[in-house]
Formats: C-alpha cells, sequence, structure tokens
C-alpha cells in the first residue's frame, strides 16, 4: 500500500507532500487499519476549510487500485489526524 498526503493551505500557503509504502513493513498491518479508518468517512471532494488552516488529499493506492479522499483543519478525526502525522513524519 502506498500512502500519499498532500498538505495545502495554512497561514504561509506552503504545499508540503509525503508519502509511505507499507510494503514489506514490519508494521504494515497497523498502517493498513489506520488508513482504513481515516478515509472511511472522507469526502472524495474537498470540503470548505477555514481561512489560514490547513487542507488535505489523501491518496492510498492497493493492489493497482487508487482512492483519493479530502479532509481539513479543524474538523479531521483523530485517525485521519494520526495518519497525516505519521505520513508527514515518516514520509518527509
Amino acid at each position: 500500500m502506498r500512502i500519499e498526503i498532500r498538505r495545502t493551505g495554512g497561514f504561509t500557503g506552503i504545499e508540503r507532500r509525503a508519502e509511505v509504502d507499507t510494503s514489506g513493513r514490519p508494521d504494515a498491518g497497523d498502517w493498513h487499519t489506520l488508513t482504513e479508518q481515516a478515509v472511511a468517512t472522507a469526502p472524495g471532494t474537498p470540503p470548505a476549510g477555514v481561512p489560514d488552516g490547513f487542507r488535505y488529499q489523501i491518496t492510498v493506492e492497493d493492489q493497482g487500485r487508487s482512492r483519493t479522499v479530502y479532509c481539513a483543519d479543524p474538523r479531521l478525526t483523530d485517525e485521519q489526524r494520526e495518519l497525516i502525522t505519521r505520513v508527514l513524519k515518516e514520509g518527509a
């Protein structure tokens, strides 16, 4: 599974991208579970955010299938926040 996060917006408007490939990782199962929970209720179109807030595009590629969902501060679920934080940290 490949997970890509694209973060836009914020006070400075600087875009940031990061990705993690879970193939061969010993913690791949944890990543898969977290990712499924994070994208389960996320919309397929960008939601309205708040001024100077971050907006996120999460793209998941798994077994030849790709899915892109969107979310924005301050309305992130706990799972979305954790996934975004982990991918931006480890995929940097």
